[in-house]
């Protein structure tokens, strides 16, 4: 019998050995997906995210929250349409006390979490230089990250980008201060958006294709198992 995965449609217009990676911005129809992201994340990784081992309810809550109005939230998707990598860009209406900045300055706080099986390939570290586009677009001046001491990969990639990080036994704050907007961040951030609106299609469309391959090909083996029970 033919396998469906023979004649699969390619998933993605964008090269698989290009390091760029197609970041989608989420609204409240992705709620759904948002939540069985988080839902898949194990206890430890949970507590690395949120501070602490959020429950079920307190991750369905904390979507339900989600003010995708004012703030935003991007994802990266898997060929299987499956939200593999989230970030969480938070725009409150009364910016923290920042240290060591021009007091009252706008100021944007980042969270973000990668499934299990798709780290190891920069998802994280894409997804922040994201935010600090979108957050810079904005007119924010500083990009907030407050994480467990223990979070060094989080860490790492905002010390990476310049970030000031200062840790307070358990708990670390990362400071990063963010460059004026120009007229090609905001072109950058245009053209990010449009392929990765495209890059989106495609794995809609192959996902459909290979649904219905994998429908017709289930249909040929029945057909294929009744003929062979009429003719004994």
């Amino acid at each position: 019998m033919e396998s469906a995965r023979t004649t699969q449609v390619p998933a993605s217009p964008v090269p698989a050995n290009w390091s760029w990676v197609p970041v989608r911005s989420l609204g409240a129809r992705h709620r759904e997906r948002i939540l069985a992201h988080l839902m898949a994340l194990g206890e430890s990784d949970r507590y690395l995210r949120f501070g602490y081992v959020a429950t079920d309810a307190q991750l369905s809550k904390y979507v339900d929250m989600l003010d995708l109005d004012r703030d935003e939230v991007f994802g990266i998707f898997n060929r299987r349409l499956e939200l593999i990598a989230m970030a969480h860009l938070a725009h409150p209406d009364q910016p923290k006390a920042n240290r060591g900045t021009t007091s009252g300055s706008a100021m944007s706080e980042f969270g973000v979490s990668v499934l299990p099986k798709a780290r190891g390939r920069g998802f994280g570290k894409r997804l922040f230089e994201h935010a600090m586009l979108h957050a810079r677009n904005r007119g924010v001046r500083i990009l907030f990250i407050h994480a467990l001491s223990e979070n060094t990969v989080m860490l790492k990639i905002a010390r990476n980008a310049g970030a000031k990080v200062v840790r307070d036994g358990s708990e670390s704050e990362a400071w990063l201060e963010l460059p004026d907007d120009t007229l090609a961040s905001h072109m950058g951030q245009i053209v990010e958006q449009q392929v990765a609106e495209l890059d989106y299609r495609f794995k809609v469309h192959a996902h459909q294709v290979n649904t219905a391959l994998g429908v017709l090909v289930e249909l040929k083996g029945r057909i294929g198992d009744s003929a062979n029970v009429a003719q004994d």
